[in-house]
């Protein structure tokens, strides 16, 4: 059995003001093709089609593009939600999507059969999929309802309340098919992307370890995490990545899809194929004294470049904006190096005008470095959460 493993398409994702649409439909045609070309007998989506929880008639075309796309070629696919996703647009969906041959798993439901998704391939395999969508800690809680579980010890282990549902799950499986677990969540040692460390302490609380995969699991297949890995304990388990580079922090990686070849009761093989759709992230580190010859240099460059311009404590630097557009029109983003600022507090004047996502990209750079994507997904997490909040208490 070959099954092709992608996620984090967040489409409708705009970077630094600059829509990313038309490249993510590129890589969404690519692994359509892909799809074909490999023989794929079936399609995994671990997670954030879209960027937001109310996408853009744009992003959910291409989207939906994609998988009427996969029913043309006859392929089937199985989808979860992300914590980007609105669980309840995509389980409105769920009628429709299935028409085109997509079983999509959005929330968490008190019936837990819900969670196990079988496909039956052309080949005449079957496949059985453990789908366990992006559960925060609030859906835990509900989750905990569900189940009858004490809430206060669900908020405390995380952990074991996503192990709960696993082994539940894996009393689905079936020797004599291919098992396979799919969530959009943090497994223990995986690295973000733009981030040395293992684990994001941000994320501490919210990761699982790969030893709580139900026996049997022959792959898991995960979203959440922007940098394509593979990690093993106990069960291959692995992260395609994002489609292509979203943010500044990813700049420089290789983006994939996972092609997954595997028969029942043995283990399985990962197959990388890179994608080549999407413009190139970079950037460009540069001192006062040589911005000009460095921007010159840097003409050549096809893609979107972020320059940060490092210069002695109190230079007035008049006009830098326009000095490094000028010279060079592909700039997203020109940010001067905490350093430079007097007090290491970037001015009120380069504030305005700016989203609270970017006043935190600003503050994290100039105290941290660069922002991980994990920690802005934890950032647009908490700020959709306080929003809707406010427009549940509007309502009331």
């Amino acid at each position: 059995m070959r099954v092709l493993h992608t996620a984090d398409f967040h489409a409708g994702r705009i970077t630094r003001g600059y829509d990313r649409t038309s490249e993510l439909r590129d890589a969404l045609t690519e692994i359509a093709g892909l799809a074909r070309t490999e023989r794929a007998d079936a399609v995994l989506v671990a997670g954030d089609l879209f960027d937001s929880v109310n996408p853009s008639a744009a992003a959910e075309g291409i989207v939906f593009e994609f998988f009427l796309r996969l029913k043309e070629l006859g392929i089937p696919s199985v989808v979860i939600a992300g914590n980007h996703d609105s669980a309840q647009r995509l389980g409105s969906l769920k009628g429709l999507l299935g028409w085109v041959g997509v079983q999509m798993v959005a929330d968490l439901s008190a019936d837990l059969s819900a969670l196990t998704r079988t496909v039956e391939t052309r080949s005449g395999e079957r496949l059985i999929v453990g789908a366990i969508p992006y559960i925060s800690e609030r859906r835990l809680l509900r989750a905990a309802d569900l189940l009858g579980q004490d809430v206060g010890e669900w908020r405390q282990k995380y952990r074991d309340g996503v192990g709960q549902l696993m082994r539940e799950v894996g009393k689905t499986f079936d020797p004599n098919a291919v098992n396979m677990m799919m969530l959009h969540t943090t497994l223990d040692g995986a690295k973000p992307s733009g981030q040395r460390s293992v684990v994001l302490d941000l994320n501490k609380t919210y990761t699982i370890t790969g030893m709580q995969f139900p026996a049997g699991t022959q792959y898991a297949a995960l979203g959440h995490v922007h940098k394509p890995q593979q990690l093993g304990e106990g069960v291959l388990a692995a992260y395609p990545g994002s489609l292509i580079q979203l943010d500044f922090g990813e700049g420089g990686e290789q983006k994939q899809v996972n092609l997954v070849e595997v028969v029942a009761g043995r283990p399985a093989q990962i197959t990388p194929i890179p994608l080549a759709s999407g413009l190139e992230l970079r950037t460009l580190k540069v001192t006062h004294a040589d911005l000009e010859r460095r921007l010159e240099e840097a003409k050549s460059f096809q893609g979107l470049l972020k320059v940060v311009v490092s210069a002695p404590p109190g230079t007035a630097l008049p006009g830098l904006k326009e000095t490094v557009l000028r010279i060079l029109p592909n700039v997203l983003a020109v940010e001067l190096d905490a350093a430079s600022l007097p007090g290491s507090v970037t001015p009120l004047a380069t504030r305005e005008g700016l989203s609270r996502l970017e006043l935190f990209e600003r503050y994290y750079q100039s105290t941290r470095g660069e922002l991980p994507g994990a920690v802005r997904a934890a950032f647009l997490e908490a700020q959709q959460a306080v929003t809707q909040e406010a427009q549940e208490g509007g309502a009331a």
